[in-house]
């Protein structure tokens, strides 16, 4: 680590010490050192296409509707790592957490990992691929079951569609997970923002909500919230939210 980094991990261990109402939030760059593609990289799930479709368009509610198979076929192979393990990002903040510091992980993650981690209070704006309900019934399916299921997963009760509670292209986000992650980034001291751009909407809006003490950033690129921030650290999420709880 060259001494720039460390001068910036050792005032990012001052801010988090000094404070007990810490709010995390964190994008798909929070899960890619678990072995997880991001979207946006080079690289990323967005750099790929199947035929003339981009994903964007495949993972649409629309196409949901229309082409539910091919959907399947798409998300069971793309966006699905059974194999992935919580990373150090994930393990700190579960530390900080069970310490009494951090109140709360938002994520627009769908893997699971912060509860695998041991996060108690995560508020996963974008869903779950761990949830899994049947559009008729409401039954609800885990993962195994979306996974061991030829072609469209079917409910076992009723014979209806298996739909992931994950927020798809067209559909809005839980209002009350919203407004849950709006009071916490409200009444929060410190803000950390890690792994995401800040550019997709209206998840990155949230940041707005925060008028505490210290706003830390913490990602490969520049976001548009960089000049507002208290710290920013180009760096390994992981890496360096280990060297601040050990």
């Amino acid at each position: 680590m060259d001494p720039i980094s460390s001068d910036k991990i050792a005032e990012l261990k001052r801010i988090i010490d000094g404070s007990s109402n810490i709010v995390f939030f964190g994008g798909a760059g929070v899960s890619t050192e678990s072995g997880i593609p991001d979207f946006r990289s080079a690289g990323g799930l967005y750099s790929e296409r199947v035929g003339n479709l981009s994903p964007e368009e495949i993972l649409s509610h629309t196409f949901f509707v229309n082409h539910t198979e091919e959907f399947f076929a798409f998300y069971k192979s793309k966006m699905i790592y059974r194999d992935a393990k919580p990373n150090d990002a994930h393990v700190a903040l579960a530390r900080l957490e069970r310490e009494g510091r951090l109140k709360a992980v938002i994520t627009q993650n769908i893997d699971g990992l912060h509860q695998e981690a041991g996060s108690r209070e995560v508020l996963e704006l974008h869903g779950s691929v761990h949830r899994n309900y049947c559009m008729n019934c409401r039954r609800f399916h885990g993962l195994d079951h979306v996974l061991a299921s030829e072609g469209v997963p079917r409910c076992e009760d009723c014979g209806g569609i298996v739909k992931p509670d994950v927020v798809l292209y067209e559909e809005a986000l839980d209002m009350d997970i919203l407004g849950r992650s709006r009071r916490y980034i409200e009444k929060a001291d410190v803000m950390i923002v890690a792994g995401t751009s800040l550019r997709v909407y209206p998840a990155a809006g949230l940041v707005g909500f925060f008028g505490g003490r210290h706003l830390v950033l913490i990602n490969k690129s520049p976001t548009p919230y960089d000049h507002a921030a208290t710290l920013v650290i180009q760096d390994s999420i992981g890496k360096t939210l280990k060297a601040c709880v050990e």
